[in-house]
């Protein structure tokens, strides 16, 4: 992928498809301070290795975080991970993924962990072009533990 296709989630938090080098310089432009890798290494031969994106993120003083999420799922673990990175960056946030979806969903399921309402998430995914629908009963449980 060549070109930033970063979509706005909230205040400080993005989603983008898989992401290059190039990209880095332009998070480091936009002011992002971690960026979240949300896809596993080897999952497609045309993706730039996460270790090839950490070096890069931290030439550019962004840190960087590995949070792979398979097709197989989400994990509980994977929800909690998301959660203390997003509660620990020191400012904005790139999560990326193959397509976005898989950081879009994880975002959203540490967010409604941590009491956010499933309704104004799945309004922000949608605007950013993406659909809580398969996760919907995930967060709406998730807000409820969290109540």
């Amino acid at each position: 992928m060549t070109g930033s296709d970063f979509r706005a989630l909230g205040e400080g938090i993005y989603a983008s498809p898989q992401i290059d080098l190039a990209d880095v310089a332009a998070a480091k432009a936009l002011g992002i301070a971690l960026i979240i890798n949300n896809r596993p290494e080897g999952e497609s031969p045309d993706q730039i290795a996460g270790p090839d994106i950490a070096a890069a993120a931290h030439a550019a003083g962004i840190d960087y975080v590995a949070i792979p999420v398979t097709h197989a799922g989400f994990s509980e673990p994977q929800v909690q991970a998301m959660a203390t990175a997003l509660e620990g960056a020191t400012g904005p946030v790139l999560a990326y993924c193959r397509s976005g979806t898989r950081s879009t969903l994880l975002w959203a399921l540490a967010r409604a962990a941590q009491g956010d309402s499933p309704d104004d998430l799945a309004m922000a995914a949608g605007r950013a072009g993406y659909d809580l629908g398969p996760i919907r009963s995930l967060l709406d449980m998730l807000a409820a533990r969290s109540a």
